[in-house]
């Protein structure tokens, strides 16, 4: 299938639409969380008090971040033209949904985007797990192979693997991740151009 065939699209948020700013090292220092350890599954893990007290610090502490996003280069462009072209496009982020709202008025893609295919960390598995594509695949009727998934890291291209979706990994300058991803553009772009090119 041509890049171009492609009708529907599913976005990470932050570092793919987004210029990345989020310092996950000093987020789990503040939060006492192991350096090798994902926020969100180590979070789930502690006792219901600590849970509740840590995410609302993470949501406080994301919602700056979010209301001061600036959009990647060339993310905009790249919406508008597929919005434009009425393709399905969606977001899957590990980000809460409020939050990704934010990020898109911060970032003027709020007109873009369905509420309901904004899809954050608490309507869905955390990435890499493939729940989250599977729910836009089946609200959308669409077979998951004739889907996108478009983000900066292992979590969105693992994603895409589990859910037999294809990949595309943005704002990297190299993939350190070969076994996943289906393609590589150093911005979106690029992306754009693929798309226009077919």
């Amino acid at each position: 299938m041509k890049c171009a065939d492609i009708r529907h699209w599913v976005f990470d948020m932050d570092g793919t639409l987004t210029v990345a700013v989020h310092d996950f090292a000093a987020i789990k220092r503040h939060l006492d969380i192991p350096a090798e350890d994902d926020i969100l599954h180590h979070l789930a893990a502690l006792p219901e008090t600590e849970q509740a007290a840590k995410h609302a610090w993470l949501l406080e502490h994301e919602r700056a971040l979010a209301e001061a996003s600036t959009a990647a280069t060339g993310a905009v462009e790249l919406v508008r033209y597929l919005c434009e072209r009425g393709d399905q496009i969606g977001i899957l982020t590990r980000n809460a949904h409020e939050l990704a709202l934010i990020t898109l008025e911060a970032i003027g893609l709020a007109d873009c985007f369905s509420v309901e295919d904004v899809l954050g960390r608490a309507d869905a598995p955390p990435k890499p797990h493939p729940g989250g594509l599977l729910h836009l695949a089946e609200r959308w009727g669409v077979e998951t192979q004739n889907m996108v998934m478009i983000g900066d890291h292992l979590n969105d291209l693992a994603c895409a693997h589990a859910a037999g979706a294809r990949s595309i990994l943005v704002n990297l300058p190299h993939n350190p991740w070969p076994e996943f991803g289906d393609a590589i553009a150093q911005d979106c772009r690029e992306i754009q151009a693929w798309v226009a090119r077919g």
